[in-house]
């Protein structure tokens, strides 16, 4: 069967950490797009955009912050995305080349807890839109949203990409009638489009957490483009991952800023969604509420499914599994229920700091995929032998202290740079005014000492050993499917 055929593989996933053959590879490369558009496009995105407001900047530069730190991040994230195919592994596991079969557990780790995060927020923002709009309480429909987004994220990951397409056509028609609406009927504060209102910090604020929050997606991009066949191109799964995620999240977050900027102190994310959707007509503004809830169902589908690779991946580290439909079932049920019982006993105070949240996933994650794009890309130029991958004995090794050194050497130049609310500012921060340029700084640091820690590596010898298991990757992925 050619690479480029279009089997589809009955029931539920079976296959979670380990390699997908080329005989079950399959589906479509726009089918990236509607994908991480609608994984943007939902409400929990509009938290991103309210930082330059509520910091005291203007409409008009947080909106350019949005617009650009998207830009940017999605840059990133996007290249994470032509990894899929032509390794056939999703996005952590690809880690232990760069870190070592054991030092990978330092990025997993971080990972865990972003999903674990976000489906915390997701969640409860959920269950207050079903509470808002058909009552019941806010807890009973956090217990709902988990339990549907189990069930999503058990089927896997072609109902998972069938179910973003669709969403991402009825998103078009919903939020297009409530952005319009945004635009012609809400009145914003006087200054609000004034030039001369421009403040460093606020716009250095919102930038930073925008393209934090779009970089915080590239530990989930290669789990869903790994069963695409290998001979599609990496310009083109960039353009479709790159173009989807940046337009969903640019308009969620204006939307956001633009409720922000009109609500002033009263801004509550779903009130405010509620009361400027009425004024479409009465009762849009539950419509809007009811679809978005769908959207963070959905996205909550996405981080138990990747949360359930990564804590595969981790137990892995310790002890071999067989990756079987019995462990995903298991690993998936773990990770909703961490999730729901730290939805149900999160408080207000956790919701308000959210944004902080975001900045501690956009410091943990950049020297992550600064290694790791440097490490495919540049050092490696995606030539990796996909079976030592999973050989705790194999020429990756236990530890990888180049990717290991590099990623806290990177992290280590950040700090001064960091500003996070209250919690902590350091004195590079202090001296720009609160401003936060980390990003600028972990990246190249990162990439650039990782570049020269591996100038020895002996490439040529692991294509050879690459091609020498080609084969016998195939006929051994077979084999470990659960009967």
């Amino acid at each position: 069967m050619s690479a480029s055929a279009e089997p589809r593989v009955a029931g539920l996933e079976t296959r979670s950490i380990d390699y997908v053959p080329l005989d079950e590879r399959h589906g479509k490369l726009w089918h990236l797009g509607p994908l991480w558009f609608m994984s943007n496009a939902q409400i929990a995105t509009l938290a991103v955009g309210l930082i330059s407001i509520t910091g005291g900047g203007n409409l008009l530069w947080s909106l350019l912050a949005i617009v650009t730190g998207t830009l940017v991040g999605t840059f990133f994230m996007a290249f994470h995305s032509a990894q899929g195919p032509q390794l056939g592994l999703p996005q952590m596991i690809q880690s232990r080349p760069q870190f070592g079969y054991v030092g990978a557990l330092l990025v997993w780790l971080f990972a865990y807890v972003q999903y674990a995060g976000f489906n915390v927020f997701n969640t409860i923002l959920a269950g207050q839109a079903l509470h808002a709009t058909l009552h019941g309480g806010v807890k009973l429909w956090v217990l709902v949203v988990t339990v549907i987004g189990l069930g999503v994220a058990l089927v896997g990951y072609d109902v998972i990409h069938k179910a973003e397409r669709f969403l991402t056509y009825t998103f078009l028609v919903v939020f297009g009638i409530f952005t319009v609406g945004v635009l012609v009927n809400l009145h914003y504060p006087a200054g609000s489009f004034d030039p001369a209102g421009f403040r460093w910090t606020p716009f250095l604020a919102q930038f930073g957490v925008v393209a934090g929050y779009q970089i915080s997606w590239a530990i989930y991009v290669s789990d869903y483009s790994r069963y695409l066949p290998p001979d599609v191109t990496v310009r083109k799964t960039f353009y479709w991952t790159y173009a989807g995620s940046a337009l969903g999240g640019i308009w969620l977050m204006v939307l956001g800023s633009l409720l922000a900027a009109w609500a002033g102190r009263d801004f509550d994310t779903i009130r405010s969604i509620d009361a400027a959707g009425d004024t479409v007509f009465t009762g849009f503004g539950a419509v809007v509420l009811l679809f978005a809830a769908l959207g963070l169902v959905s996205v909550t589908a996405l981080n138990m499914y990747g949360g359930s690779l990564t804590l595969i991946s981790g137990i892995d580290s310790f002890r071999k599994v067989r990756p079987t439909l019995t462990v995903r079932l298991v690993t998936l049920g773990v990770t909703a229920a961490l999730s729901l019982v730290g939805a149900l006993a999160a408080t207000s105070h956790f919701l308000r700091n959210f944004n902080d949240f975001l900045l501690l996933v956009l410091y943990l994650f950049i020297p992550w995929t600064a290694v790791n794009l440097m490490d495919y890309y540049v050092v490696r130029r995606g030539h990796y032998a996909v079976a030592e991958i999973f050989d705790p004995h194999g020429v990756y090794g236990r530890w990888g202290l180049q990717g290991i050194v590099s990623y806290l050497a990177g992290f280590a130049a950040m700090v001064p740079f960091f500003s996070v609310g209250t919690l902590f500012v350091g004195p590079a921060a202090k001296a720009l005014g609160g401003a936060d340029i980390s990003l600028f700084i972990g990246l190249p640091v990162s990439a650039l000492l990782y570049w020269w820690l591996t100038r020895s590596l002996d490439v040529a010898a692991e294509q050879r050993l690459a091609e020498a298991e080609a084969a016998e990757l195939d006929r051994a992925a077979h084999e470990h499917r659960e009967p």
